[in-house]
């Protein structure tokens, strides 16, 4: 089963988290919504600002465990490496 890593923050350099799932589109969503009360409803994680795509859901699930335990220069860095401005990514993934 194929899975994705990705971040949500608040703002850039904000309040971030970072997940794994199967459905990137519906948890985003999720997040953005204030579906369920978590970490990412309380601290306002409403952008999608990273993400990566795997064949393998352990893999990404993996993945989320290592960057978990980064420092929190190397998640920016992460980040900005593909999105300095931290935009919000939610579009290039809910339309498909």
């Amino acid at each position: 089963m194929a899975g994705w890593l990705y971040i949500m923050a608040n703002r850039r350099f904000g309040t971030i988290y970072v997940g794994a799932t199967v459905d990137l589109p519906r948890r985003a969503w999720e997040h953005r919504n204030d579906v369920v009360p978590s970490f990412t409803r309380y601290h306002q994680c409403h952008l999608l600002v990273y993400f990566e795509d795997y064949q393998d859901m352990h893999r990404a699930m993996q993945r989320e465990h290592n960057i978990k335990h980064w420092p929190r220069a190397w998640k920016d860095a992460l980040i900005e490496k593909d999105n300095p401005n931290w935009d919000d990514l939610y579009a290039m993934i809910a339309l498909g």
